[in-house]
């Protein structure tokens, strides 16, 4: 028996709106992959893991204290110019942590802790780019 267009009995569901489900869907697929492209960028995905890594001073964990907000805003900063004398900035430094040091916290832990705060600019990339766990005095 032949097949005829009306012994066949498929149903099609038929998309008035073609046109406008085609531009939705391509909407989608686009988003989607915008969403995957922006995940990292290049950029991000070179640049080392510094979440996890230690910074270049060894600080005793047993000694607990906390640096106060008020007590980083008195160190002075050093920002690695030509002008500034490093001499003197830590000078400053070790003036300011002598007059905020807490009661039964080490001198030498209070200045480890806080030195990273006190530099800025070119000093502080320098900092960074110490061997981790290399400053320990």
């Amino acid at each position: 028996m032949p097949v005829t267009r009306s012994t066949n009995q498929i149903q099609v569901q038929v998309d008035l709106e073609i046109e406008s489900t085609l531009r939705r869907l391509r909407k989608e697929a686009r988003l989607n992959i915008m969403v995957v492209v922006r995940q990292q960028t290049l950029k991000e995905l070179a640049a080392p893991n510094m979440e996890n890594q230690p910074l270049c001073i060894n600080i005793d964990n047993n000694v607990n204290f906390e640096l106060k907000s008020g007590f980083i805003h008195l160190l002075p900063t050093f920002n690695g110019l030509a002008e500034e004398d490093p001499h003197t900035h830590l000078k400053e430094f070790h003036i300011v942590c002598v007059g905020m040091k807490p009661n039964g916290v080490d001198e030498e832990q209070v200045k480890l802790k806080a030195f990273a705060f006190s530099l800025k600019g070119v000093a502080k990339a320098w900092f960074f780019s110490i061997l981790p766990g290399s400053i320990g005095t």
